[in-house]
């Protein structure tokens, strides 16, 4: 029985470009523009969180409001 041996039928060019492909493919640690931990863990208010706060803040001028208007009517 005869067998027939099969090396690589890539190039040598192909075979640099492949390389070359899977090592630009590794990420480089960058430290330019590196943001800390807290940063990316920071919780970012909703609108609705945004609006809420808004509402209790104008309720609470509110009420002070009415107070003021209480006292001046009871003097």
């Amino acid at each position: 029985m005869k067998r027939l041996a099969v090396g690589s039928m890539t190039t040598l060019n192909y075979g640099e470009w492949q390389s070359k492909r899977i090592n630009d493919n590794i990420l480089e640690l960058y430290l330019e523009g590196v943001r800390p931990v807290e940063e990316y863990l920071q919780v970012i208010p909703s609108e609705l969180e945004i609006i809420k706060q808004d509402f209790e803040k104008r309720n609470l001028e509110l009420k002070k409001k009415i107070k003021r208007l209480e006292e001046r009517r009871c003097i």
